[in-house]
């Protein structure tokens, strides 16, 4: 079985992602890894006595035992590996996601200068990964997968919450994790749709509106019909907002649990790049966001 790997670099998102993919291998029945990537680790267990070395060292080794502390005694009927290895963390992500069901990694939006996704390691980790990648905020708590109760508190006992999806065109891959992770959750799919009239020389009237919104309604209908199918048990609304994609999805996907959204990379002239969308969910979105690649 493939793991649900977690990075980890010492921050509250690393940590807040740690517990996010210790929650989904239990809902997928799989094993945990935890990785923890520093280049200062002694090679081939030689050790320094010199202080400067000596306190990163054991500094880096106490992100990953505690964090393995915390899930042991948070989750105990769960399998957790946890290894440090030697590497600068973009390349260790990178190796890791190849033999993984999926990684998860902190994420940090717009505040902050540290954790994996505030710089360019992040960047060409989610832009170069070949598995789904999971981005999660600090704070984030198990709580915040599920409804608040009656009295609108935080709450472990009440129904996940939704899980959207960004529906563009047709996509296996998008449409698979969303099924099955609302599957996983018993939580409904909100299928989420942007459309716009195209810009011309003169103003749409409501005829042409009504014309492009009715297309992209049946092409939302069509798109769905075979997961319908495949997944009898979840339940789907279909949402369609007037917009550009990037602004109707941070909009839309409030109030979700999960938003999943394709991640088509794009070569550029001088290394690699997420497309708009997904640059945009990354630094605006609050839930976790699933990354799934596609060409």
């Amino acid at each position: 079985m493939k793991p649900v790997v977690a990075g980890l670099d010492g921050s509250r998102e690393s940590l807040a992602a740690a517990h996010w993919a210790a929650r989904e291998a239990l809902r997928r029945g799989l094993p945990l890894r935890l990785v923890h990537a520093w280049e200062g680790l002694p090679d081939d267990g030689a050790e320094s006595n010199l202080p400067e070395v000596r306190v990163p060292q054991y500094r880096a080794r106490r992100v990953l035992r505690s964090a393995v502390d915390q899930l042991n005694e948070r989750y105990p009927q769960l399998y957790i590996a946890a290894e440090q290895v030697r590497e600068q963390p973009g390349p260790a992500l990178l190796a890791e996601a190849q033999h993984a069901e999926l990684l998860v990694i902190g994420s940090q939006g717009l505040s902050g200068v540290g954790g994996f996704v505030s710089g360019s390691v992040a960047t060409a980790t989610v832009a170069h990964v070949e598995r789904p990648v999971v981005l999660v905020r600090a704070g984030d708590a198990a709580e915040d997968e599920h409804l608040p109760d009656n009295s609108r508190q935080p709450s472990l006992h009440t129904p996940y919450r939704d899980v959207a999806v960004a529906v563009g065109g047709p996509c296996d891959e998008v449409m698979e994790f969303a099924f099955h992770a609302a599957e996983l959750r018993r939580a409904p799919l909100r299928a989420i749709r942007a459309w716009h009239v195209p810009l011309t020389r003169h103003v749409p009237d409501a005829a042409e509106r009504a014309r492009v919104r009715g297309e992209a309604e049946r092409e939302l209908a069509a798109l769905l019909e075979p997961w319908h199918e495949k997944y009898p048990t979840v339940s789907v609304m279909e949402n369609l907002h007037e917009g550009r994609p990037a602004h109707v999805l941070v909009r839309a996907a409030g109030g979700a649990g999960l938003l999943v959204v394709g991640n088509r990379r794009r070569r550029a002239t001088v290394g690699s790049h997420t497309g708009p969308v997904a640059h945009t969910l990354i630094h605006h979105v609050g839930c976790p966001v699933a990354l799934v690649p596609h060409e």
